[in-house]
């Protein structure tokens, strides 16, 4: 059992790495080449100012032409070629994305060269660099903190990932390549980034890595049929913003199917390792346990884990999409339509699929473990060959450990009965 346990993992592994080439190979296929496409936007660009002062007064909207009541904003430029100049920008009462403003509050002005004077300059948002950093300093340390060696190497993991999305899954949408292939190839290089930097290379990563590959394309090939037989464009996605202006640019409803496989990916990994975990401390503590008996229990634990682990994932896109959730308070369109509509739809199909995608994890990944990890019948062969234990077989294969001192027993006992005297010990004669 245990050469043939030996003779899967082999082959798992061989598929695993079959499956990173194809990844790397899918990479450098679908690297993004040449000049991205155009994609409207305007030229534009940003600098720093502080306010020096704001008053009340009407403007004319420049949507409809008619006065409004707006905030007139003087403020003090203090970066790019404008440096020291003091310019002017107004807050119209409609604009309830912009914060109250006082004298010596930092904010970010947007530039267009080619707007008129008084429009020249407008709000765009308030500087967060600062706190950001502070935030993501807090939690490398965190991690380093608490998870020493493991941590650190999470975060090196989280790196890559960064990088791969970055330098890779986004320029590669942007220039338009297929979605699903660009999808698939950088999720898998970020599993095997996340997993092997954070568990090491070892059998049980890659079992937990051969069943998140696995729960990938499962999730990718559903959510591709879930969004064609919906009719799902992507447009109106509620997070695509200014890129609904440029559908014929962009594939959005491949865009959509990657946002939804990567949202999977960030948990995907944490269950099945946890499952190839369960089945790993199965083994040790009953080596001669049955492969269907392993997958049995383990999968009873996975059910707990898999229940929870669902419901954070349809309560973090749940979230995200709260000010959605807010249409569902306001009169108009029936709750049918509302939730058949497209904005509301594409929402549900991220929840659903992703959900999907984890409960499907849970069974591919404790079989493949329960067939190819024998960890614990390993140890036992090896302590055997050592002669601190012995071994019995049993009726499924496996072995039960017997202690050393029941095989002095009965060594003792056989030469009791072949020869009384020789057999006792210089006490008892």
């Amino acid at each position: 059992m245990i050469a043939a346990s030996r003779r899967r993992a082999r082959w798992l592994t061989v598929v695993v790495v079959l499956a990173g080439a194809a990844a790397v190979l899918g990479t450098i296929a679908f690297w993004p080449r040449g000049d991205a496409p155009e994609l409207g936007a305007q030229s534009s660009s940003f600098v720093d100012a502080t306010v020096r002062s704001v008053e009340d007064d009407t403007c004319d909207d420049p949507e409809t032409g008619d006065e409004a009541s707006c905030r007139v904003v003087s403020a003090r430029v203090t970066s790019g070629d404008d440096e020291g100049d003091v310019v002017e920008f107004r807050v119209l009462a409609t604009q309830t994305d912009v914060p109250d403003l006082a004298s010596g509050d930092k904010v970010v002005l947007h530039v267009t060269d080619s707007a008129p004077a008084e429009f020249r300059y407008a709000f765009a948002s308030v500087p967060r660099a600062e706190p950001l950093w502070w935030l993501l300093g807090g939690f490398v340390a965190l991690v380093l903190v608490f998870g020493r060696g493991r941590g650190a190497r999470a975060l090196v993991g989280l790196a890559v990932a960064g990088a791969v999305l970055i330098a890779f899954l986004v320029p590669a949408l942007v220039h338009d390549s297929p979605a699903v292939p660009v999808t698939l190839a950088a999720t898998a290089l970020i599993a095997f980034a996340l997993l092997y930097l954070a568990h090491g290379f070892n059998a049980g990563t890659t079992v937990a890595l051969a069943g998140t590959l696995v729960s990938l394309a499962l999730t990718a090939g559903l959510a591709v049929g879930v969004a064609a037989a919906l009719q799902l464009t992507g447009v109106g996605a509620g997070r695509t913003g200014a890129l609904d202006l440029t559908a014929d640019a962009l594939d959005l409803r491949g865009l959509l199917v990657a946002g939804i496989v990567v949202g999977a990916l960030g948990v995907l990994d944490d269950i099945t390792m946890s499952q190839v975990s369960i089945v790993a401390a199965l083994q040790r503590a009953n080596p001669g346990l049955h492969p269907r008996l392993v997958f049995r229990e383990a999968t009873k634990a996975g059910r707990d884990h898999m229940a929870s682990t669902v419901n954070t994932l349809i309560l973090a896109y749940a979230g995200a999409s709260l000010p959605l959730l807010l249409l569902f308070t306001q009169g108009g369109p029936s709750l049918g339509r509302l939730v058949t509509g497209e904005l509301i739809a594409v929402e549900i199909v991220r929840m659903l699929v992703g959900a999907i995608g984890l409960v499907a994890a849970v069974p591919i990944t404790t079989a493949l473990a329960a067939v190819v990890l024998n960890g614990g019948e390993d140890v036992l062969a090896r302590r055997a060959r050592r002669g601190s234990i012995g071994v019995d077989p049993v009726e499924d294969g496996g072995a039960t450990p017997r202690p050393r001192h029941a095989l002095s027993r009965k060594r003792r006992r056989e030469r009791q009965a072949s020869s009384p005297d020789e057999a006792l010990t210089p006490v008892e004669k």
